[in-house]
């Protein structure tokens, strides 16, 4: 059976990056054999938060929605998301122990460790696109992710790998 093509676009977002308010935004689409197009949207928000981190969990949370093997066609405005992969720095990571070319420890490591798991069984095509240069669905990434940055439901940002995030005020306990 051939694998599903979708198309997944993604954006994150923080406000007085790095620590201040952030948000991811991802839409997914999809064209049925009768070329209708289906489109899913995913946003969130945390209270204190990178960009980085967010434009990583946009990507995480698009993957993880696809419930069978898929074909993505993946487009970030994040050259931090998309040249591990076009350049193949993940795969020095990985063979490092997640070091970097210069020894450092790689930042966010549980996030690309949990991206990784996300593309388990999809075949993934990274693509930049420069962002606020007009791209519609860049564009609608980037509203969905600042929206979620500025409202009121945000999550705390553990530094984890964001799976079971906690709303402010809310305790574990």
């Amino acid at each position: 059976m051939d694998k599903w093509q979708v198309t997944l676009y993604t954006d994150g977002a923080a406000r007085g990056n790095p620590e201040g308010p952030g948000g991811y935004g991802a839409v997914l689409q999809y064209r049925d054999q009768k070329g209708s197009l289906h489109e899913r949207e995913y946003s969130c928000g945390f209270s204190k938060t990178t960009n980085n981190r967010m434009e990583l969990l946009a990507v995480i949370v698009g993957l993880e929605a696809l419930t069978k093997p898929c074909q993505v066609d993946l487009y970030s405005d994040s050259q931090y998301v998309v040249k591990p992969f076009t350049e193949h720095w993940i795969d020095s990571w990985k063979k490092k122990g997640w070091r970097t070319s210069g020894n450092d420890e790689v930042k966010n490591r549980a996030l690309w460790e949990r991206l990784l798991a996300a593309m388990k069984g999809h075949e993934v095509t990274f693509n930049w696109v420069k962002g606020h240069a007009g791209h519609p669905e860049n564009e609608r990434c980037d509203r969905l992710a600042t929206a979620a940055a500025d409202g009121e439901e945000l999550y705390i940002d553990d530094g984890g790998d964001l799976r079971n995030p906690l709303r402010n005020g809310e305790n574990n306990g």
